[in-house]
């Protein structure tokens, strides 16, 4: 197993990491303080999420040999934040938290969901991936547009490395970001000597409690959108490169896993999307069988910035959000290259995969489920009636 460890996987995995977490920790405290956690409940919330998808992701590469990359959800937190505080306050949240994990776990012990999320058509899950990562891969150039010079500096940084040696492109547009942040904007000495306080928080234990209202307005969406934005989505992705899925098993676990931080504030675990595509992509080995330690890699890092969690949101709070996303983008680029041409190589399927990129990309929320949802449902009704024209 250690000999498939490699430089470009761990590169790879330190940068999923970095760019998971420091591109929605904000929105994931703002859901926790959405549904009425403090700022301590929301930290321990935080922290104990970072710290179970890492451990999710760990087990699940080690476990199946492929890149599975775990994420806390971030359209779930997204949805708490503006579904206001319920009757009973925090606790009864942290309840539906936990009625949420309970039924994941049972959907990953339903055998006809499995069949249905394996039988997805390798085009139109490659077309799902590339709307996802259009959206990130133009944010570089939003960037440069932002702010000419800094934006400019991560660009020439990934493209010339890139040019010269490939598996140093990503590498040095982060070390050109952390500089940036560091020389580049114009901040007084004392932000930077805030970072160290209160580095590691608190752990805050909730004891759940369970009403019918919380149930229906914060579990069940909370679910759908779940397995619908996140899981189903993360499997997708993985099956996209090629590699054998076990959604059941997958799906199973996160939800032990999120049944495991619940009580601490968090709102729960599920597979990744962007950042699976990260770790699953040839910049992360040109070996297949090799990649999966990107994503052990990506969750040890998680597991430390969790731990870390004051410090890492402090440092990158410091910089414009679009920087953090510049940096995923450009490291994205290829993994966009390469669905996008899988997903329209076939000619039979080229416009139902038109269907879903394009829904999957334009941003859509329908009924609280995203495009991607839709994009794939799109898509395959668009397949389903040329086929059955055909016939």
């Amino acid at each position: 197993m250690f000999r498939d460890l490699s430089a470009s996987a761990t590169t790879m995995g330190m940068l999923s990491a970095f760019a998971g977490f420091a591109s929605s920790f904000a929105v994931v405290l703002q859901g926790l303080q959405g549904v009425g956690a403090s700022s301590a409940e929301a930290a321990s919330g935080l922290m104990i999420l970072a710290v179970t998808m890492g451990l999710g992701g760990i087990f699940l590469s080690i476990f199946s040999r492929i890149p599975v990359s775990v994420a806390w959800s971030t359209p779930g937190a997204a949805f708490l934040a503006i579904s206001g505080v319920p009757d009973g306050g925090f606790a009864v949240a942290v309840g539906a938290f936990l009625v949420c994990s309970v039924a994941i776990i049972v959907a990953g012990l339903f055998k006809p969901l499995e069949r249905a999320v394996g039988a997805i058509p390798m085009p139109l899950a490659n077309a799902m991936l590339g709307g996802i990562l259009l959206g990130m891969c133009v944010a570089p150039f939003k960037a440069i547009e932002a702010f000419p010079v800094a934006g400019t500096v991560m660009f020439a940084a990934w493209a010339l490395f890139g040019a010269w040696r490939r598996a140093l492109a990503v590498p040095a547009a982060l070390v050109a970001f952390v500089a940036i942040v560091v020389f580049g904007l114009d901040m007084p000495a004392s932000a930077f000597s805030t970072i160290g306080q209160n580095a590691i928080p608190d752990l805050v234990w909730m004891t759940p409690e369970f009403t019918l209202e919380s149930i229906i307005n914060i579990a069940l969406p909370l679910f759908i959108i779940t397995m619908a934005s996140q899981n189903l989505t993360g499997v997708a992705v993985i099956k996209s490169y090629g590699y054998r899925v076990m959604p059941g098993f997958w799906f199973t676990t996160t939800g032990v896993l999120s049944a495991i931080s619940a009580p601490f504030g968090g709102h729960g675990v599920n597979l990744a999307a962007i950042t699976a595509a990260m770790c699953a992509g040839e910049e992360a080995h040109r070996d297949p069988d090799k990649r999966y330690w990107s994503a052990i890699i990506a969750g040890l890092g998680y597991i430390i910035f969790g731990l870390l969690a004051g410090v890492v949101t402090a440092f990158v709070s410091l910089a414009p959000a679009i920087f953090v996303q510049a940096v995923a983008g450009l490291a994205l680029v290829g993994a966009f290259a390469r669905s996008t041409q899988l997903a329209f190589s076939e000619e039979g399927t080229r416009e139902a995969a038109a269907v879903t990129f394009l829904a999957t990309a334009s941003g859509m929320t329908l009924f609280g489920l995203s495009g991607a949802f839709w994009g794939l449902v799109a898509g395959g009704l668009v397949l389903a009636a040329r086929r059955a024209m055909a016939d």
